[in-house]
Parts: structure tokens; C-alpha cells; sequence
């Protein structure tokens, strides 16, 4: 049981959901505000629930560190119950506890867990309701968008339940956009191409000639508080500006069906400063971020999500600090890469 102490070189095997709570995590997923609660769906991750309410807390176990993915989710009460839950499992299991791309509005928890907390970039939301085509600094999007329109090219949203006969068009262009970025799927902090994950959301999708060539699938967060996306894929002759387009239709679509934000992710190391006072791994983030391109374009991404005219706000890392933070950063790190081989490839 878990109320008696583990060594830690017996850990437990992760329960990850199984059939029987599908529709209570589908539940709570549809009735949070939050978008990255649809990383719930992918089934890669343990969940902790709340007995009441809808609130709840995935997670994952990397050596000894048990990370969660997010900010626990539900009422302030439920947070504050499933971050100590998840601390008291770790602890009896001998491990580490872990919160990535923690928000600031629940740094208070994370202090009081006895987190230390380290900036590991900036997350991106475009305002909908001021968001627009219109002006000179919008001219390049607006000029991308109407050439497609010229073309031939057609943008829709696909329902959820019409996903299931698209998806042998979609795993084409999920295989064709994996070979060209001589890649595989990741995990933990993002989905992957699997026909019940597809499948429980709307995909949109830019077409030509009834042919598909990119997509990406949607995440509509509860009472039109935000829209997002996971998967952004698209064909090898898929047009230049293919994904400015589908992302300047999206924000349209968002607006006209009233969502508040549109949220375009987070842009790791962005926002780190090198200035000679600053700690240690704020220094060492901003060197990376400026000279990093030969692994990660961070730079690149920043830079990408900019001209959609983003709010910018700060993602934290909490967890145990010292000597246990680099072996944390190494397995949030094996967790997104969906494996050892994976960080050794990157």
C-alpha cells in the first residue's frame, strides 16, 4: 500500500487510465478553461482526480522524479489537495516532485511544497477580440492568406465525429511531416498521431482539390476561455505559408465563434536574461536561447509567434533544487523526447 515506505529501486508502475474512466476524465477535461487539459486524453500520463468537483492533476514518472504536466486543474481547493497528493506519493516512493511549465498565478502552492522554482520560457496568447488582418504589420499574413485563397485553398474545421474518415488523409501528411523533420512522435507535454486522440476533438485542415495538406487538431478549452492546438502538420508540397495560413484562419475561426484567446505554446528559454547578477541557469538559458540554434531554433520560435501578436507570460519549472536539478531537467527531458534515444538523437 502506499502509506508504507519504498525503496526507491522498486518503484510503482504509472496506472495510466484505462476504459473504465474515460468518460469521468472526459468529463473533466471538457469542463476545464484550460486547453493543456487535453494532454489528458493522450493516455501517457497517471491521473489524480478529485473526489468532488472536476478538478484533477496528470503526471508522469521519469527515474525519481514524478512530474506533472501543468498546474493542477480545478478549484483552488482541489490544486492545493492534488499537489500534496502527488508530493506524498512521490515521497513515499522515495521521489522527486515536479511541476512543469507551472504558471504564476499558483507559484504560492509550489513556495509552499518547498519547490524551488526556475523561468524555463514564456507561453503565447493572442487576444481574440483585438486580434485583425488590418494595418502594416499584419501585411504579410494577410498577403500569404489571400494568395492560398487564390490558388485554391480552402480552410475548414472538421467536427470530431466526421475525424474517423479523414484519418487515413491525415496519417499521410502526420508520416510525410515526420520524415522530413527526420523526427518521431514526442510525448508527455504534447500529443501524438493516434486515431482515438484525433478523434475526440475537431481537426482543421487546409485542402486543395479535396486533398488535405496540413492540419492540426483543436483543443477548445470550457465557456470559450481559450482555443489551442496541438499537432500542426503539413504535406512535403504543401504551399509556402501553408501554416502562417492555417494559423491566421484558426484565429479567425476563434474569433467568430468567441473564444477569448487563442494560445499559441510556449517558447522555451524565452525571457531569461544573462546579466551578471542573475542566477546561474537564468545565465545559462539565455546563452543557450541566443546560441542554441545548432539543437533547438529557440530563437526561431520566439520569433514565429510574435507576428501573431501575442500576450507573453512566464512558465515555470518547481521542483527540488541543489544538486537533484540536473537529473530533473534530464527526465522532464527523456519524458518530451518519448525516450532516452530520443535526447541522444536531438
Amino acid at each position: 500500500p502506499d502509506s508504507q515506505p519504498k525503496s526507491f529501486l522498486a518503484p510503482p508502475a504509472m496506472a495510466l487510465p484505462g476504459a473504465a474512466e474515460a468518460a469521468d476524465l472526459a468529463r473533466r477535461v471538457a469542463a476545464s478553461p484550460h486547453t493543456y487539459a487535453h494532454l489528458a486524453r493522450v493516455g501517457d500520463k497517471a491521473i489524480l482526480t478529485s473526489p468532488d468537483g472536476d478538478g484533477f492533476l496528470m503526471y508522469a514518472v521519469q527515474g525519481r522524479a514524478w512530474i506533472a504536466m501543468g498546474d493542477p486543474l480545478g478549484t483552488p481547493a482541489e490544486r492545493r489537495e492534488l499537489a500534496w497528493r502527488l508530493r506524498e506519493r512521490a515521497e513515499t516512493w522515495a521521489g522527486w516532485t515536479v511541476f512543469y511549465q507551472a504558471s504564476p498565478a499558483h507559484l504560492d502552492l509550489y513556495v509552499e511544497l518547498g519547490l524551488s522554482l526556475l523561468k524555463i520560457g514564456e507561453e503565447a496568447r493572442v487576444e481574440l477580440s483585438t486580434f485583425t488582418l488590418d494595418g502594416a504589420a499584419r501585411k504579410n499574413l494577410r498577403n500569404t492568406r489571400n494568395r492560398l485563397v487564390r490558388d485554391g485553398y480552402g480552410f475548414r474545421v472538421v467536427p470530431a465525429a466526421e475525424v474517423p474518415a479523414l484519418l487515413g488523409q491525415l496519417q499521410a501528411v502526420s508520416d510525410a511531416w515526420l520524415d522530413g523533420k527526420q523526427t518521431r512522435e514526442k510525448g508527455f507535454s504534447l500529443g501524438r498521431f493516434e486515431a482515438g486522440y484525433l478523434g475526440g476533438g475537431p481537426v482543421a485542415v487546409i485542402e486543395h482539390a479535396g486533398r488535405i495538406v496540413a492540419f492540426a487538431n483543436l483543443w477548445c478549452g470550457a465557456q470559450h476561455a481559450e482555443l489551442s492546438v496541438d499537432l500542426m502538420r503539413f504535406a512535403d508540397d504543401a504551399p509556402a505559408g501553408a501554416m502562417d495560413a492555417l494559423f491566421v484562419e484558426l484565429l479567425l475561426w476563434g474569433k467568430a465563434e468567441g473564444y477569448a484567446w487563442f494560445n499559441l505554446g510556449m517558447a522555451p528559454l524565452a525571457g531569461l536574461h544573462a546579466r551578471a547578477l542573475a542566477p546561474l541557469w537564468n545565465r545559462f538559458g539565455a546563452l543557450v536561447f541566443g546560441r542554441g540554434e545548432r539543437f533547438y531554433n529557440f530563437r526561431g520560435v520566439r520569433q514565429y509567434k510574435e507576428k501573431f501578436g501575442p500576450v507573453w507570460e512566464p512558465r515555470y519549472l518547481a521542483a527540488p533544487g541543489g544538486l537533484r536539478l540536473p537529473r530533473v531537467l534530464a527526465a522532464v527531458t527523456t519524458l518530451i523526447a518519448g525516450g532516452l534515444s530520443g535526447v541522444v538523437q536531438k
